[in-house]
């Protein structure tokens, strides 16, 4: 098997080789890119059998490749965070994997090989290419207080959060309640566009009012106006993704 990897961040790329290389081992790595014209110059030249695709490149999302180029192959897709619509992925025989990668998660996307649909359905891609499905998102939440019912506005939360196993919501007025919902279900709940998963504690809106500070390992810090806690830290392998996000 003919299997080309696509990802920008060398240590990524590594791991999903040696994973490969112990999970199947007749598979050959037969090229790397890191980002989309790369990708293309080789799809375009070369026959593969198998594509490992990062989501998010440096210079834009993968799925563009595929508006170019039409493979005929099975596609797995990796992610440091699950803020797109993978589900579309899986209904058209495209599996993902959220980083860091985990052994048995991918031996699972290996063993459904045989199962994918080798075609790519670009209907799919190009509407992901947004980096999310036409949908809508939450615009407040009903927060039960004492014996009255409270509505919040999504606008004036300022993060999600999750402290001794019990999820909460931070507003912009200091104020905090808590909430039924697990992070993972709110994550998908809330407009990707205004708020991102930095850690598996904290979901931070985008104009929540932070200032940004260089921490060990890479990573970075965030002081939120008005919330206490003084480590609220961005995931290492989230910091790219989030600087992005930032950056739209």
């Amino acid at each position: 098997m003919r299997v080309i990897v696509i990802e920008d961040e060398s240590r990524a790329a590594n791991r999903i080789i040696r994973l490969l290389n112990e999970l199947m081992p007749e598979a050959t790595v037969v090229g790397q890119a890191e980002s989309i014209p790369e990708s293309l110059e080789f799809l375009r030249n070369n026959t593969v059998d198998l594509i490992i695709s990062d989501i998010q490149l440096a210079d834009g999302l993968s799925f563009e490749i595929y508006k170019d180029y039409v493979p005929d192959c099975p596609i797995i897709f990796t992610t440091a965070y699950d803020q797109y619509a993978i589900k579309a992925f899986e209904t058209n025989g495209i599996d993902y994997l959220l980083k860091p990668i985990e052994k048995e998660r991918f031996k699972k996307a290996l063993d459904k090989l045989e199962k994918l649909k080798p075609n790519v359905d670009l209907q799919s891609l190009i509407a992901l290419a947004g980096g999310r499905e036409n949908k809508s998102y939450k615009s407040r939440f009903m927060i039960k207080v004492g014996e009255k019912i409270k509505s919040i506005p999504t606008e004036e939360i300022a993060l999600f959060y999750s402290l001794d196993k019990g999820t909460f919501l931070h507003t912009r007025e200091n104020r905090n309640y808590v909430l039924d919902q697990s992070l993972e279900q709110l994550q998908s709940l809330v407009d990707p566009d205004q708020f991102f998963r930095i850690s598996r504690k904290y979901l931070v809106a985008l104009d929540a009012s932070m200032d940004i500070i260089a921490h060990s390992n890479s990573r970075l810090k965030l002081k939120i106006q008005g919330f206490d806690d003084e480590n609220i830290i961005v995931a290492r392998e989230r910091v790219k993704e989030f600087k992005m996000w930032l950056d739209r």
